[in-house]
This record gives C-alpha cells, sequence and structure tokens, in this order.
C-alpha cells in the first residue's frame, strides 16, 4: 500500500462512532481535517498517505463480515476496525477485522476508552453525596482515570464551592466547577479531553448534554429540563454515541441513570475509596481478606466520612456475591432476603414439593377427581 493513493486503498482504518441496530457508523482514519493530512498505519502495518483534495466521506455506515459474526466477535462504540472495499459513493462498507481494545466497558459498552468525566450540579438538582459516592465508586471500578466536574456552580455562593471543595478534596478528589451557561472553566475542561477518548456519565438533569453541546457545537444533542417535583433531570440520551473534539480527542455521551449498579466483588471494594487506599498505602490491615468491619487490627475502619457509605456499598456487594455463589451452586439450602438499605437476612430455601402451596387449579382438578373416584365406586 506504501505509496499508493487513496483510490488503490483496498481497506481503510476507524473508529466505531455508534452501534444502530446492525449497522455501525465508521469514522475513518482518512480525510483532510482543517488542511491537514494524517498518515494512517494500513493493514499489516503499511502506510497510506491520503490525497487532501479526495472529496470522499470520512464517516462510512458499515456492516459486520459474515466471518465475524461466525466466530462471535462483537462490534462496540470505540473499536478500532478495518473496513474493506468501501463504497464511497454510497457511503457505505463492511467492518473485516476489530484490534485489539485497550479497555472496555460494560455499562455503557464502549471499547479503548482513556478516561471517565463524571458530572453533577450543585444546584438543581441538588448535590446528593451519597449518590455521587455511589457513582465515584462505579467509576473507580472501571481501573480508568476520573475526572469529576461540579456544573451550574453560579448558582450557589462562593463560600458553598469552598465548602464543597474543601469536602471533595478530603474524598480523594479535585473537582473542577463549571457554569456551561456562564461558560465557566470551559477551556480548563477541555484541555483535560484534549487527544483522549472520554466516557460523560451523571444523573440525568445535570447538564452534560448541555456541556456536551457546548465543547462541540456540531453534536447538537437534545437537551431536557428537571422535573421541579423530583428534582431529577429527564433522559435525554437513548445510547451511547462518539463524537470528535474540535482540538481532538473523542467524548461519549452515555444515558443518564440515577442509581449506577456496583457489581464489585466485596474484598476490592475498599480499593475504589481513595481515603482508604490512602490508609492501606501506610499500613496494611491484620488479615488479608479483611472487610474493613470489625476485624481486629483493621486499619481502615475510623473516622473518615465515607465509612458507613462503604459499610452500605459492603452489604450490597456481599449480597450481590452471595446470590452469584447460589446461582453456581443449584444444591445451595440458603437463600438471600432483602430487608431495606443495606440490611439482608439468610433463610432456607423450601425446595421441596411438600412445603408449596397447591395451586386453585391443581386443587380444583383434585376435588374433581375424588367427586368422579366417589361416582364410580
Amino acid at each position: 500500500m506504501r505509496g499508493e493513493g487513496l483510490e488503490a486503498t483496498p481497506a481503510v482504518l476507524g473508529t466505531v462512532l455508534a452501534v444502530q441496530a446492525n449497522f455501525y457508523r465508521v469514522q475513518l482514519d482518512i480525510g483532510e481535517r482543517d488542511g491537514e493530512v494524517k498518515e494512517v498505519e494500513g493493514v499489516g502495518g503499511e502506510k497510506a498517505s491520503p490525497s487532501p483534495l479526495t472529496p470522499h466521506p470520512r464517516i462510512l455506515l458499515c456492516t459486520r463480515r459474515t466471518r465475524l459474526k461466525k466466530i462471535g466477535q462483537q462490534v462496540m462504540v470505540g473499536d478500532r476496525v478495518v473496513v474493506e472495499e468501501p463504497d464511497w459513493a454510497g457511503g457505505r462498507g463492511a467492518i473485516a477485522e476489530v484490534f485489539s481494545r485497550k479497555s472496555e466497558l460494560d455499562r455503557p459498552a464502549i471499547a479503548n476508552v482513556n478516561q471517565i468525566l463524571l458530572v453533577f450540579a450543585v444546584a438543581d438538582p441538588p448535590l446528593e453525596p451519597y449518590q455521587l459516592s455511589r457513582f465515584l465508586v462505579k467509576a473507580e471500578s472501571t481501573g480508568l482515570d476520573v475526572i469529576l466536574c461540579l456544573n451550574k456552580s453560579d448558582l450557589i455562593a462562593t463560600e458553598q464551592q469552598v465548602e464543597i471543595k474543601k469536602r471533595l478534596v478530603n474524598w480523594g478528589y479535585q473537582p473542577i466547577f463549571l457554569s456551561v451557561s456562564r461558560g465557566i472553566n470551559i477551556d480548563q475542561l477541555a484541555s483535560s479531553l484534549k487527544d483522549k477518548m472520554t466516557v460523560i456519565a451523571g444523573p440525568s438533569g445535570v447538564g452534560k448534554s448541555s456541556l456536551i453541546n457546548t465543547l462541540i457545537p456540531t453534536a447538537k444533542l437534545r437537551v431536557g429540563e428537571v422535573s421541579g417535583k423530583l428534582a431529577r433531570g429527564r433522559h435525554t440520551t437513548r445510547h451511547v454515541e462518539l463524537f470528535e473534539l474540535p482540538n481532538g480527542g473523542l467524548l461519549a455521551d452515555t444515558p443518564g441513570f440515577n442509581q449506577p449498579d456496583l457489581d464489585c466483588v466485596p474484598e476490592e471494594l475498599a480499593s475504589y475509596f481513595p481515603e482508604a487506599r490512602q490508609r492501606l498505602a501506610v499500613d496494611s490491615c491484620r488479615f488479608s481478606n479483611c472487610l474493613h468491619r470489625d476485624e481486629p487490627g483493621c486499619v481502615v475502619r475510623g473516622e473518615w466520612e465515607r465509612y458507613q457509605h462503604y459499610l452500605d456499598f459492603l452489604e450490597t456487594a456481599i449480597e450481590r456475591q452471595t446470590q452469584l455463589n447460589q446461582q453456581a451452586d443449584p444444591e445451595s439450602t440458603v437463600k438471600v432476603k432483602t430487608k431495606g438499605k443495606g440490611q439482608t437476612q439468610y433463610e432456607p430455601k423450601l425446595e421441596s414439593k411438600k412445603y408449596r402451596r397447591s395451586s386453585r387449579r391443581t386443587q380444583l382438578q383434585e376435588l374433581q377427581q375424588l367427586y368422579q373416584e366417589s361416582e364410580e365406586s
């Protein structure tokens, strides 16, 4: 391929921007961008230098080759792919290969992410520490870098900002206070996103879509309003989609949700709290499998603000792990029963049929059978 023009290129590389039904929107690594011609790596490590005057589109609507379907190779948003023999006139192509992923998230389903941009609002809706803590733990569990932004900072006084920042610094985070409507600290955030693939997440109504529209004016996302009755936002994003940042990099919009799932292993939960990590870096617990509740010689247990959050999340993680163990062991005689926030109890399973109450239909059939037997006798 070296030295050949774009017209002779049998395959091109690209990034999957969106997945819709069985079609994939792929942004190609070829074409003109602000007058700059990018040399791209082709199949087999060869180089191809496309002409800056080429009118070919940068985005193609692609299908997946049958061969990939047969081997079970899924295509995710963020995947680096090879598109074979693109139909430039029709704007179509076929994905023939998916490169190995550097990272992978299951919810939202997206590959090759570098960092998570967690967006909350300090007002309208009001900042909820417990909800924020849950989002932070979920973000930390991915192993990616976390950027915490607090939008609508123009709605609170400077003293409140100072107090909130002090609190979050104790949690182990340096928040960026934003105001999308006033354009406050937008440039600071944009520099943190440059040349990286970032997933934006957070509850509905905090201004994620408005922030994306500010960072990427061509995105033109629909913006929802906050419900006055529930003090929560309405969902506006329905699927995962990547948008190209003007100064380089990609930003993934994700559907808003108010309570992310905590699907972590109980023994690993403490590592998702910077405060706990700091304590463990100085000293270690007496037991290697310490859950940091009431074990002797525990260095994590103590007077730090989110310790109660940790205990609540730990109960959820233990409950989930127990349920998974039960599914793996169908002969288990114990089941978990939830009794409210952070409270569970264990009860014996009543597997034997003699403990089960017969349905009304079964009872009626038994009565009819007894009647028939009495008539015959």
